[in-house]
C-alpha cells in the first residue's frame, strides 16, 4: 500500500525538542519534494538530510557546519518510473544492463519503486535511524522471478550509514548484484584522488572490459568507469574543498569508481553538460563475479559509513 504524506506525518514525525527555540524545524518531517514525490527531511544537531521514498533514495546529507557531501544533478528527473540522478541510488538486483534482457531498466528496479517506510527511531546520541523496505510484487517478478524482502537502513548522525539488508523469502535460491551508487560532491575532479585501491585489481569498462592491476591512487584525466575487486575502505582526497571523505564499508567486495567526463555528460539527458568536474562516484557494491548467492531463508547485509575529515 502506498503511504500518503498525511499518514507518514501522523505516524513518524519527530518534533523538535521542547527546549528548542520557537519555529525550530522538526527532527523528522515529511513533505512533497521535487516532482511531488514524497520525501523525508531530517534536521538534527548533527546534520540535515533528505530521503525520497522513490527508490529509498538519499538525495542530501550535510553535517552541521560542513558543505554538502552528496552531489545532485540539476537536470535530474523526479518522476515515477524514472531514476533520480545523484545522491545514492540503490542498484538491485542487477548492476548496469540486465544480461539477458536489454529492455529491462538499467541497474534494476529498486531505484524506480516507491519503498515503504517501516520505522523511524531517534538514538540516544541524537542520530536518526530509518528503515525503508521493498518486497517482491507482480511487477518485480515479471523482471526477476524471486521472492525477497530488501531493507534500506539509513542512519543520519555526524556521519551517514546506509545498510542494504536482503532476505530470501522464497523457496528458490538466487543470485543478485547490489550497489549503493553514491555520488559525491568534489571541488575539482582534476585534483581529486581516491586512496585505498592501490593494490586492487579492476575491470576498466572504458577500455572495453580489460583487467588491470592497481598500483597508485586513482586520479582522473578522462572518462573513468572501473570495477575494483576490493573490500578496502577508501578516501576521497579533495584539496579544492579542503577535506577528505571517508568511505568505510562492510560485506562489500566491489568498489566502483566513475566519472562521465565530457562526452558522456553531454549524452545523458538527466545530467548537466558541465557538471562532471564537481562529482565523483565511489560505489559500495557486490557485482559481477562478486554477486551474492542466497539460499531460501538466508540473509545478507552490505553497509557503508560516510564521514568527513579536514584535510
Amino acid at each position: 500500500m502506498t503511504q500518503t504524506l498525511a499518514q507518514l506525518s501522523e505516524q513518524f514525525t519527530i518534533p523538535a525538542s521542547e527546549k528548542s527555540p520557537a519555529r525550530t524545524p522538526a527532527k523528522v518531517s515529511f513533505k512533497a519534494g521535487q516532482g511531488g514525490l514524497p520525501c523525508i527531511h531530517i534536521n538534527t544537531a548533527h546534520a540535515i538530510a533528505t530521503i525520497y521514498l522513490h527508490g529509498a533514495h538519499v538525495t542530501s546529507f550535510q553535517p552541521k557546519g560542513a558543505s554538502s557531501v552528496l552531489f545532485m544533478s540539476e537536470k535530474s528527473w523526479y518522476e515515477a518510473n524514472k531514476p533520480i540522478r545523484g545522491g545514492v541510488p540503490v542498484c538491485f538486483p542487477w548492476f548496469g544492463p540486465k544480461a539477458d534482457d536489454a529492455k529491462a531498466p538499467a541497474h534494476g528496479f529498486a531505484r524506480l519503486k516507491q519503498w515503504t517506510l517501516a520505522s523511524v527511531d531517534e538514538q540516544a546520541d541524537g542520530s536518526i535511524v530509518l528503515l525503508l523496505t521493498l518486497r517482491d510484487d507482480e511487477s518485480t517478478r515479471a523482471l526477476w522471478p524471486y521472492s525477497f524482502e530488501l531493507g534500506h537502513r539509513i542512519t543520519v548522525g555526524s556521519s551517514l550509514t546506509m545498510s542494504l539488508e536482503m532476505r530470501n523469502t522464497g523457496l528458490t535460491d538466487f543470485q543478485f548484484e547490489e550497489a549503493l551508487h553514491t555520488y559525491f560532491t568534489v571541488g575539482d575532479i582534476h585534483r581529486v584522488k581516491v586512496l585505498g585501491l592501490e593494490n586492487s585489481s579492476y575491470v576498466d569498462k572504458v577500455a572495453g572490459g580489460t583487467h588491470n592491476q592497481g598500483r597508485n591512487a586513482v586520479e582522473f584525466t578522462g572518462e573513468t568507469d572501473r570495477v575494483y575487486d576490493s573490500q578496502a575502505d577508501t578516501v576521497i582526497d579533495d584539496p579544492s574543498m579542503g577535506r577528505r571523505i571517508l568511505v568505510s564499508k562492510r560485506q562489500s567486495q566491489s568498489t566502483v569508481v566513475w566519472n562521465p567526463w565530457i562526452n558522456k555528460s553531454k549524452a545523458m539527458p538527466d545530467f548537466g553538460d558541465e557538471e562532471w568536474p564537481g562529482m565523483v562516484c565511489v560505489e559500495t557494491a557486490n557485482v559481477k563475479e562478486r554477486a551474492v548467492y542466497l539460499m531460501p531463508g538466508d540473509r545478507h547485509a552490505m553497509s557503508v559509513t560516510i564521514s568527513l575529515q579536514p584535510r
